[in-house]
């Protein structure tokens, strides 16, 4: 089984800010957020008199913090608010747009999982036809954006829209075999 091994955001994006925390459990201000690089989806307890709101970019990093007094836990998305799970597409599909570059570079360095599945076929849309079409086209030379993954590789889906749903579906789904995008899921002992 291939999955992303554990890799730590440095700055995440707020989904929702609850400043009196959950209905039940301690009162303490509470932001859930999503991780800008890797997707992961924590749930962050806010220095008091700080305001955030949705849409925030703040650091969590190991240095020091202006926002955030400590990560409290790692969340699913069944954990997200019903603010904070409307507002995640959204915000996910900003962050794919925005390192257009990284997801890009999938496309150029994509390699076979087994023998029997690459990469590339993980990605909603894109099939064993699709698949070699990209391989024989990146062989010509590296793609440089999603528009010329689209012009180069005739009746392609949106890669845009497809790495998205791609991230949609690993954030969403508990026993995903193949991780391309996501960390890891919460362990639940």
């Amino acid at each position: 089984m291939i999955s992303m091994p554990f890799l730590k955001d440095e700055n995440v994006i707020v989904l929702d800010f609850l400043p009196r925390g959950h209905a039940t459990g301690r009162q303490e201000p509470l932001a859930q957020v999503i991780g800008e690089k890797y997707f992961s989806l924590l749930e962050v307890v806010v220095k008091k008199e700080i305001a955030i709101k949705s849409g925030d970019k703040i650091y969590i990093g190991d240095a020091k913090r202006d926002h955030v007094e400590h990560i409290k836990r790692r969340i699913t998305t069944k954990d997200l608010t019903s603010f904070a799970r409307s507002e995640l597409p959204f915000v996910v599909e900003k962050l794919v747009k925005e390192n257009e570059e990284k997801f890009v570079n999938f496309f150029n360095n994509a390699r076979p999982i087994t023998t029997r599945l690459h990469q590339l076929e993980l990605l909603p849309g894109v099939g064993k036809k699709h698949m070699w079409d990209i391989i024989k086209e990146r062989k010509k030379g590296e793609f440089k954006s999603f528009s010329d993954i689209k012009n180069r590789i005739k009746l392609m889906p949106d890669p845009a829209s497809s790495v998205i749903k791609r991230v949609m579906e690993e954030l969403e789904g508990d026993n995903i075999r193949y991780r391309l995008f996501v960390t890891g899921p919460v362990r639940r002992f």
